[in-house]
């Protein structure tokens, strides 16, 4: 048989999967492995690297044996953004953990940024607020806590990288040191304008440029497989994305008015931008892929626990011991048995809250608890949470000149819930469009890979795009639910971080502290 798969490998925080999508842009065989997180103290969250890789390979090796080798063209690769590895470049070795999206341990370090009023020259050049989410400051964390690690650094002796520029290395033997502009883009170090290394960024952040990856478009020849047990030597990696970028790029390939929000461990939603633009200081303009002939750019809020924040609520309330399928059940069931959450809100800022607050001493917390407050009351409050959370974003968009909402497109775990589908399309009053495709960044990343590989054009690409199901807002409903909305906003506030002297003053004022 002709090679006529793609075998796209998406390297999640909570799970990794390899999706085999044909020429006609089906899936045709999936593996999947869970993956673990370890939070030695709070607020810091990390990842094994050689794990991370490992159990790449399992999956790749799964689907490659399902298809066929013969039929492989090629790979491509969509990645946990943000998320910052380092390591020896002589024997590959990491560093130590890899610092995951929600670890904070470089807050302090964020904030002696904010101190020095140095956040509006970041965001004006790279696109992205001051916060410990981004890769920069995680990159100068793991070069403070290495021994004469910026001096290793300096001398070209460490690598640090996005997870796609270390399975990149990885899959091709340590051959290729490159990530994609999408992942650059998320590290606070690239210039949005020039699509290079900003050298002022680099000194800022204290990172060598020796250290750091080549940068390709999204859609380019990155390398080929070599040295991988079980996975044949000469594969060529034709795209690399982080997910969230990808999953963009499967529902529709960026067209205006088609707005993604992907539901996971967190949540992005990002709108396409014909050119960068940071007006917007509550969220992040960024690149969103290059296809190898032009950058597409992004208007992106990022939240850090929507289904974090479920998984959170369903371990307090005992759920979390369920098998999956009635646990499934039981979250479409149980918020549907009681009309409301009757005043609880849950605002799960539970390692800082991300776009378009951005207050990483933010903390979670449960308010409205009342006698009557059931489990039914908490877990609605959770899926409520989400919601609210994507509108909040979509609500900071609607400032940018460029934004239309036509329809929200979404994808991830938690859009398997019709009731939190339902809910989402009132709260916003627009249509929300779920995939019929479970694996949308895998299915983006194969696209990007197809396009090399075919040489296909976005009007060929379309015929490949999966079907979407549609739920419809009700109008009156959306009237309700303002009042609702309104009162989600209220406890949001709650949870920003007030110094000793604010506490103080709004008591002498006479104010809530």
């Amino acid at each position: 048989m002709d090679k006529d798969v793609i075998v796209a490998l998406d390297e999640g925080t909570s799970n990794v999967k390899a999706v085999a999508i044909d020429s006609r842009g089906a899936v045709v065989a999936t593996a999947s492995r869970g993956l673990t997180l370890a939070t030695p103290r709070p607020g810091w969250v990390e990842q094994d690297g050689d794990v991370l890789f490992a159990e790449s390979v399992v999956v790749l090796r799964e689907v490659i044996s399902a298809v066929g080798e013969a039929r492989v063209a090629a790979l491509a690769i969509s990645n946990q953004r943000e998320t910052a590895i380092g390591w020896e470049r002589e024997s590959g070795q990491p560093l130590g953990p890899a610092l995951t999206w929600q670890c904070s341990r470089s807050g302090p370090f964020c904030e002696r940024l904010r101190r020095d009023r140095l956040d509006e020259v970041i965001r004006s050049t790279t696109g992205l607020p001051v916060a410990p989410l981004f890769s920069g400051s995680k990159m100068r964390w793991l070069l403070d806590n290495t021994p004469q690690g910026h001096e290793r650094a300096q001398r070209g002796e460490i690598c640090l990288g996005t997870i796609d520029a270390w399975l990149l290395w990885r899959l091709t033997g340590g051959a290729q040191f490159r990530c994609d502009y999408s992942n650059a883009a998320r590290t606070q170090l690239l210039n949005l304008q020039s699509l290079a290394w900003d050298d002022a960024m680099l000194a800022l952040f204290g990172i060598p440029q020796a250290a750091l990856p080549e940068i390709c478009p999204s859609a380019s020849e990155f390398g080929v497989t070599k040295g991988i047990t079980g996975i044949a030597d000469g594969i060529p990696i034709l795209a690399m994305v982080g997910d969230s970028h990808a999953a963009l790029y499967g529902h529709g390939l960026g067209r205006p008015g088609g707005i993604k929000a992907t539901y996971g461990t967190g949540s992005s939603v990002m709108a396409p931008l014909p050119a960068p633009d940071t007006r917007i200081t509550q969220l992040a303009t960024t690149v969103a892929w290059h296809d190898g002939e032009r950058a597409v750019y992004g208007l992106e809020g990022n939240i850090p626990h929507t289904g974090d924040g479920l998984a959170w609520m369903l371990q307090l309330t005992g759920m979390n011991a369920l098998a999956d399928v009635q646990r499934s059940d039981v979250l479409q069931s149980l918020p549907a048995s009681v009309p409301s959450t009757d005043g609880v809100y849950f605002v799960p800022a539970l390692t800082g809250s991300g776009a378009p607050w951005w207050d990483d001493r933010a903390r979670g917390l449960i308010c409205g608890l009342s006698r009557g407050s059931s489990p039914a009351h908490l877990v609605r409050a959770a899926l409520e949470a989400i919601a609210y959370q994507i509108a909040d974003v979509i609500d900071s968009m609607t400032q940018h000149p460029d934004f239309h909402l036509s329809t929200l497109m979404v994808d991830g775990g938690p859009t398997r819930n019709g009731w939190l589908m339902q809910f989402q399309a009132d709260l916003l009053n627009c249509p929300v469009a779920r995939s019929v495709t479970a694996e949308l960044s895998a299915l983006g990343a194969g696209l990007l890979a197809r396009r090399v590989l075919d040489g296909l054009s976005d009007e060929s690409l379309q015929a490949l795009l999966p079907q979407h199901e549609v739920w419809q807002p009700d109008a009156a409903r959306h009237r309700r639910l303002q009042e609702s909305y309104q009162g989600w906003r209220e406890a949001v506030s709650r949870t920003h971080w007030k110094s000793e002297s604010d506490t103080h003053c709004a008591g002498r004022c006479g104010a809530p502290a």
